[in-house]
């Protein structure tokens, strides 16, 4: 199947002359985050993902408690790619133990990541979840000590992440311009929810490039539903689940129409999305080039945006508020 698909498309992030494969590689499942995943079916994924395209790869030591990074460092060098022809993304401040955005802990963060990694460098560093910090600090302390980093050659970009899309405009406007490269944006360019979109402008006026995670909403946006955990509330999900139970009766998969709505704004660098196996790929990947070549089923995803219109951009809080 692999040989006949053609690749994903590349697409520039922001200022960075970085290009992105449109669909990201989410490596969180390869710390176990879903279940557990074998070494070989790990190798495999990512040795079809290059070969289909695929040159962007984020992870975290939040993930599986480090195990994310350290199976997607062995990863990357069983496949033996050579180190310019991929991109790959970290992030600190957030771990298995708590969070901690202090300048010593995000410098020795990187040195830890980097080991596991197996690199010399990654290309970005994110600060994770930030709004589980005091952004005063982020701005303060955590960006400056980032950009340390940068000129020690440790990183070549750096990013912020967040649930809540009012924590990047309160960093980015009190940061120095260029100082924050990127912005990672999750659960907010889905069918259920475009509110990214309106911030869109903004960013670009930044000069910051934007990746945005979860386009099947952690869960919601699929066949099987979320999982039991997921903090979106009774009438969200039930709208959810009525518009994949419609997609079905129709022949169609909510999670491609999803996959297909994210991919299809060209100012979005890249969907990130988890995968952990060789059918995931080929799956979203499948996706990626039929909306290329076909274009988006609009009828089905008109149908669909009808079901989800009483619970249109209703989205949930991240847990800890920031004061």
């Amino acid at each position: 199947m692999a040989s006949s698909m053609g690749k994903v498309e590349l697409r520039t992030l922001g200022n960075t002359g970085l290009k992105l494969s449109s669909v990201g590689f989410g490596a969180s499942p390869l710390g176990n985050v879903f279940g557990p995943v074998s070494e070989d079916d790990a190798i495999a994924s990512v040795r079809l993902a290059f070969s289909l395209g695929i040159n962007f790869f984020d992870t975290s030591p939040y993930y599986g408690g480090t195990l994310s990074e350290k199976v997607l460092g062995k990863t990357l060098k069983s496949v033996g790619v050579p180190r310019n022809e991929y991109i790959v993304s970290t992030k600190c401040g957030r771990y298995a133990e708590g969070f901690d955005f202090s300048a010593a802990r995000v410098t020795k963060s990187i040195d830890e990541s980097l080991a596991r990694l197996q690199l010399d460098y990654v290309d970005i560093l994110q600060c994770h979840d930030i709004e589980f910090g005091n952004l005063d600090q982020i701005v303060n302390e955590t960006i400056p000590a980032l950009q340390k980093l940068k000129e020690a050659g440790k990183i070549r970009f750096i990013g912020i992440t967040g649930l809540p899309l009012e924590v990047f405009t309160y960093v980015l406007d009190r940061v120095p311009p260029g100082s924050v490269d990127v912005i990672l944006s999750y659960c907010h360019y889905s069918v259920n929810d475009s509110t990214l979109d309106d911030l869109i402008p903004y960013l670009k006026s930044k000069g910051v490039g934007v990746i945005s995670a979860s386009p099947l909403a952690m869960g919601l946006l699929t066949e099987a539903g979320p999982p039991e955990w997921h903090p979106a509330s009774p009438e969200l999900k039930s709208a959810c689940q009525a518009a994949a139970a419609y997609c079905k009766t129709k022949g169609k998969n909510i999670s491609k129409l999803a996959m297909q709505y994210s991919l299809s704004n060209k100012d979005i660098s890249s969907v990130l999305v988890g995968m952990n196996s060789v059918k995931q790929v080929e799956e979203n990947v499948a996706a990626a080039i039929e909306l290329a070549n076909n274009g988006k089923d609009e009828e089905t995803l008109s149908e669909v945006e009808a079901i989800l219109k009483p619970v249109k951009n209703q989205t949930w809080p991240s847990g800890i508020q920031q004061s």
